[in-house]
């Protein structure tokens, strides 16, 4: 007969048996909590290392950039050697097995590989992008005594190509490190870096692109003849401003020359209005087809500038083989590169008064033929004297560069082959139809019928609000419009027209422009409703709102608005360049996926 346990002896064994795995569970605990304890504290004094060589990248990058600004190749490669010190340290810090580990736990983890990937874009850049800029001649973009070599541009155009590839390269790694559920110094670490590297790629795609369409552009295969014309800030419009004078650039064989000089009012009034798409004359009538002030109304430069030609033509008799239009910030900047020069009148425009000098002073001191003379010659003069000068070309090309940026430089050509190239560059100035990131348009077009536009200052605050359940998103936006202009003293060249009244009040259409996809909603003036006037341009809707401004007054429009289905929490603004800078804010918010 077996003996059975008694029943004391199976309780006592019983607890024997869960101290034991209570024991084990406790010591495994504690194993693995050393062990993390020892990860965290090796990736924290790492992601302290991490940080700090970051941080001294960074400094190293703005003094490498005001380098090659400056031209000071010596500098530069000294600059570049220390920076490529510290980006390596950071990949280092952030490349070992401990690192790795913590990359793959929960919360911290998604932190941990951004900052892996911060460093290694850094790094990147440091060691294959910077380098090749480097050895790149800068001076191959820039004509020279009003010349461009179209050989040597070729040989540049092999190294930007290569430097590009490599930027585009990094930017599309970094695109997709999720930004969601990262701490706010790591994610505004990466949107800052990102919004760099975005700026970076657009220069390089752009250099990119006019080592391919330079040659052709300026004769290699036969002469060509553009309109240069000046958008007048003074009198605004969607794009930068009227266009009011112009003068014909003869190009061959990379040799550039200005030619015949003119001004739009010259061309006089359309009265067989030309053709316009049908959308821009819902929005604006037949004024774009019939008045070369007018045909930038809109903010698609591609059918202002094909207006404009058609414009030229049936005036003149000429045809060109595309518009450039500039405005005169983009003159100041160029001059501050190849300082003062003196043009027609015995006026000296130097970067410090080409702007008041352009769209002030003039209207007060000159009769209006005079203006349009002094306008024209002015242009064609700057860019005459900036051609012939052997001015550093960093410096130019910086200058363009924050130019064509700001959307002050605008190209469109009537080869199609040639603006394809082009695509929806900010060069272009093409409306897109689709948004890689929700954008809102806010353009000013003068009402006045006067050259108050120098006296407006603008903000715009764009906040990005709740997510809908069929996936848009709202979207609120706040600009503010102050005239500075003075209650009296102003000349009739400035006054115009009067349109508002009040002579010194401006009268300014904002247009704003919905993301593609998206809706207008609701639009306010000084917190009370306000009318607005309807429509729709490339697959955005348009609210237009009159705002009259006295002098010292400041007006407030607030639009709410709807983005396409989007899970951004980002959003962007595209305002209308004008004579002093706009100041913005864009308030960002978890996508809608979080």
């Amino acid at each position: 007969m077996t003996e059975r346990e008694s029943p004391r002896r199976t309780r006592s064994r019983s607890r024997r048996r869960r101290r034991a795995r209570l024991r084990r569970a406790l010591l495994v605990t504690l194993v693995v909590g050393s062990l993390l304890a020892g990860v965290v504290g090796w990736v924290g004094f790492r992601g302290w290392q991490a940080r700090a060589h970051l941080v001294n990248a960074a400094g190293l990058a703005g003094e490498l950039s005001a380098h090659l600004v400056g031209g000071d190749t010596d500098r530069a490669q000294r600059t570049l050697a220390a920076l490529q010190v510290q980006s390596g340290a950071a990949r280092q810090a952030t490349a070992d097995p401990g690192w790795w580990t913590a990359q793959h736990t929960p919360y911290a983890g998604a932190n941990l590989a951004a900052v892996r990937q911060i460093s290694v874009a850094v790094d990147d850049l440091a060691r294959q992008a910077f380098p090749a800029l480097l050895r790149v001649d800068l001076g191959g973009l820039v004509p020279r005594e009003g010349r461009l070599d179209l050989s040597g541009l070729r040989g540049v155009g092999d190294e930007l190509v290569e430097v590009d590839a490599t930027v585009q390269r990094i930017r599309a790694e970094l695109s997709v490190v999720p930004a969601d559920k990262l701490v706010g110094q790591v994610r505004e670490a990466l949107q800052e870096l990102r919004g760099e590297i975005d700026r970076l790629a657009a220069m390089t795609s752009a250099a990119g692109k006019a080592t391919r369409l330079l040659p052709p552009l300026l004769g290699v295969d036969g002469a060509r003849r553009y309109l240069l014309v000046s958008q007048n800030s003074a009198e605004l419009r969607s794009t930068g401003g009227m266009f009011g004078a112009y003068a014909v650039i003869r190009a061959n064989k990379g040799r550039i020359e200005m030619g015949d000089q003119g001004a739009s009012s010259g061309m006089g009034m359309f009265a067989k209005p030309l053709k316009i798409p049908a959308e821009q004359r819902a929005l604006w009538g037949e004024l774009p087809g019939m008045y070369p002030a007018d045909v930038n109304l809109s903010p698609h430069f591609p059918t202002a500038a094909a207006l404009y030609r058609e414009m030229y033509r049936r005036h003149s008799g000429d045809t060109v083989d595309g518009v450039l239009a500039v405005d005169p910030v983009v003159l100041s900047y160029l001059l501050q590169a190849a300082g003062p020069v003196r043009v027609p009148g015995g006026v000296s425009l130097s970067a410090e008064n080409a702007v008041r000098t352009l769209l002030s002073d003039t209207y007060q001191k000159m009769a209006p033929k005079e203006q349009d003379t002094f306008f024209a010659s002015a242009a064609a003069t700057v860019f005459d004297t900036l051609f012939a000068r052997n001015t550093h070309p960093n410096g130019l090309l910086s200058a363009f560069s924050r130019s064509i940026q700001e959307r002050r430089i605008l190209f469109w050509s009537a080869h199609p082959e040639e603006q394809r190239v082009f695509g929806e560059s900010r060069m272009a100035g093409t409306l897109p139809e689709q948004d890689t990131v929700p954008t809102v348009g806010v353009f000013l077009n003068d009402g006045s019928g006067a050259k108050l536009g120098y006296y407006l200052r603008q903000t715009a605050d764009l906040t990005v609000g709740d997510c809908h359940a069929d996936g848009r998103r709202e979207l609120h936006l706040r600009v503010t419009l102050r005239s500075t202009a003075p209650a009296s003293g102003l000349t009739e060249s400035v006054l115009g027209l009067a349109q508002a009244g009040d002579p010194y009040t401006v009268r300014t259409l904002v247009s704003v422009y919905s993301p593609a996809g998206g809706a207008v909603l609701d639009t306010h003036l000084d917190g009370a409703e306000t009318s607005v006037g309807n429509g729709t341009e490339r697959r955005r809707q348009v609210a237009t709102v009159n705002v009259e401004t006295g002098p010292g007054d400041t007006r407030t429009l607030q639009v709410s608005l709807l983005t396409g289905k989007t899970g951004s929490g980002t959003a962007e603004l595209w305002l209308t360049p004008t004579a002093t800078p706009w100041t913005t804010h864009v308030v960002t918010a978890p996508s809608c996926t979080q």
